[in-house]
């Protein structure tokens, strides 16, 4: 009798909610999905940015091949994602091979030739877009203005980092400037995605919070520190040009997310498999580049 009623009530009984296919494909969130990449990736690729640009302090013609090529390569970047999204009509290769030859120019001639090579570009470039327009019907004054950004935000931050590298002490100022630059995006990465709760432009960058900037800030400092005292200079150097770095810093990534926001693109090429393009990789170098290489050679020479 008992065993009867059992078997009624087992099949009476509802059947056991399952989830649903929402519920079940939805993953569970990792503390390092707040930061929207993978760390270990994020530090191989800075360490491995750092190495190779080691390996060409050791030898000037290798720095300035990486350099050209960075150049190159990044405002070729700006102006495609210009042309195809928003037909600025720039001749983006010819504007990849000035940007690269500006850097050229800027190492052997220093700021003189830096500001002839950008002038003379800017000449090219809107001869170019005349002839273009003749044909396509693009707006004169958007291609040359297309072209004026990139200019100004490649190759003239690098032509200003080249200047400072072939002077006497230039190799350890570079030196010295890209490890803080790898610092300010690692420390500022780990900081980030570990105690980062108030976010610092939401608008622009939602990841980015100031716990992150300050861990910027610390490891700048710390490592712009232990540099200075190797190179026999006063170690306090470094919180002063820690700030400006992690200021210059923050406004290249700032910079870049704006632009990539405006122009509807997450990446701005795929040229590095796995992490975008080279304006990816240089948007915080830039800037603090061109800054810490100014203080070196007017303000604080090593």
């Amino acid at each position: 009798m008992s065993a009867r009623k059992e078997a009624k009530e087992e099949r009476s009984a509802p059947p056991a909610p399952q989830p649903s296919p929402q519920t079940a494909a939805t993953p569970v969130k990792s503390r390092s999905a707040k930061a929207g990449r993978n760390l270990p990736a994020a530090i191989s690729v800075g360490v491995g940015f750092g190495v190779l640009l080691v390996l060409g302090l050791i030898y000037q013609p290798v720095f300035v091949a990486i350099a050209t090529g960075a150049a190159a390569l990044g405002a070729w970047e700006i102006g495609h994602v210009l042309n195809t999204r928003r037909g600025y009509g720039i001749p983006e290769y010819l504007l990849g091979a000035l940007s690269g030859a500006i850097v050229v120019v800027s190492f052997l001639f220093g700021f003189t030739g830096l500001g002839i090579a950008l002038a003379v570009s800017l000449l090219a470039l809107l001869l170019s877009s005349a002839l273009v327009r003749a044909d396509r019907q693009v707006s004169l004054g958007k291609s040359l203005s297309g072209s004026a950004l990139a200019l100004l935000w490649v190759p003239l931050m690098l032509g200003i980092a080249m200047v400072y590298f072939q002077t006497d002490h230039g190799e350890r100022g570079i030196l010295m400037i890209l490890l803080m630059a790898i610092c300010n995006d690692t420390f500022g990465f780990i900081a980030g995605v570990n105690w980062g709760k108030h976010p610092m432009a939401p608008k622009i960058s939602p990841k980015k919070s100031w716990e992150g900037l300050a861990g910027s800030f610390v490891g700048s400092a710390v490592v712009g520190a232990i540099a200075l005292a190797v190179m026999g200079s006063p170690w306090y150097w470094a919180i002063p040009l820690a700030a400006v770095m992690v200021v210059a810093s923050t406004a290249g990534d700032l910079v870049e997310s704006v632009f990539k926001r405006r122009m509807g693109v997450k990446d701005m090429s795929n040229i590095l498999p796995g992490h975008g393009g080279m304006m990816d990789r240089l948007d915080s170098i830039l800037f603090a580049a061109a800054a810490g290489c100014l203080i070196f050679r007017f303000i604080m020479p090593l």
